[in-house]
């Protein structure tokens, strides 16, 4: 497939330009003129770009680039990741907030669709920009349950921070570290939030606001989006696709 196709179809797919990011979202790194073979990866790492090369792709889709809008030198393992990418043929495109938000393939909306929601609006706010989604359950669902049927898809949430007998009916979704997002939910009308990670800071704001939140993980939350964009482009364009499993647990 031609790659300045491919990359213009990304652009324009997931509304790059839409949003107010520090990611340099879009291409990072230059690809080939032919893209045969792209790989999927959450975080830009030396890693990932070895499993990239090592398994032929021309070009490599990650949550988390190389490239954050501050002046960064090709020294040390910068230069590592990057030489690995122009030595292996392999290119980079970044989709930061942009694979968050979006309604089809994004993060927010897989996940909600994961855990059973309907009646689903966007919601929660990056600089003026919604990137979650708010939706109900069908039926209440005893939090633990909805945490577990979540774990059926993404692995088994970090943290689950509800009390015994809460139940989930009203459900708020932003991936990553959404946790900020927390009196927003509330003021939503939202008694649950699945998100990706919390930290010691956020215990006690979340206990004292009587929300149940389920901590998904960080990576764990963001490897939805990818496989969905993954399985979009193989429907859409029919080339090979796969996804590079790198968990950090957290």
């Amino acid at each position: 497939m031609n790659a300045e196709h491919l990359v213009r179809y990304l652009n324009t797919y997931l509304a790059i330009d839409r949003y107010a990011d520090r990611s340099n979202n879009g291409l990072q790194v230059q690809c080939p003129a032919e893209i045969m073979r792209v790989a999927f990866a959450v975080d830009a790492s030396l890693a990932a770009f070895q499993r990239a090369v090592a398994w032929g792709a021309q070009l490599l889709i990650v949550h988390h680039g190389l490239f954050w809008s501050e002046p960064l030198l090709l020294t040390g393992m910068h230069f590592e990741r990057v030489r690995t990418l122009i030595a292996g043929g392999c290119g980079l495109y970044a989709a930061h907030i942009p694979l968050d938000a979006h309604p089809e393939v994004g993060n927010n909306a897989q996940l909600a669709r994961l855990a059973g929601l309907i009646n689903l609006t966007p919601w929660g706010m990056h600089k003026g920009t919604p990137i979650g989604f708010i939706g109900d359950l069908p039926e209440p669902l005893p939090v633990t349950q909805l945490a577990e049927r979540l774990a059926q898809h993404i692995g088994t949430p970090n943290r689950v921070q509800a009390a015994p007998e809460a139940q989930a009916r009203r459900v708020a979704v932003c991936s990553g570290f959404g946790i900020t997002l927390l009196d927003e939910a509330l003021a939503a009308g939202a008694d649950t939030l699945i998100t990706g990670e919390t930290s010691h800071m956020w215990f006690h704001p979340v206990a004292e606001r009587g929300l149940s939140v389920i901590f998904g993980g960080h990576y764990n939350t963001e490897t939805v989006g990818l496989k969905a964009l993954a399985a979009h482009l193989e429907a859409q364009f029919g080339i090979a696709t796969h996804f590079i499993d790198l968990p950090t647990g957290l």
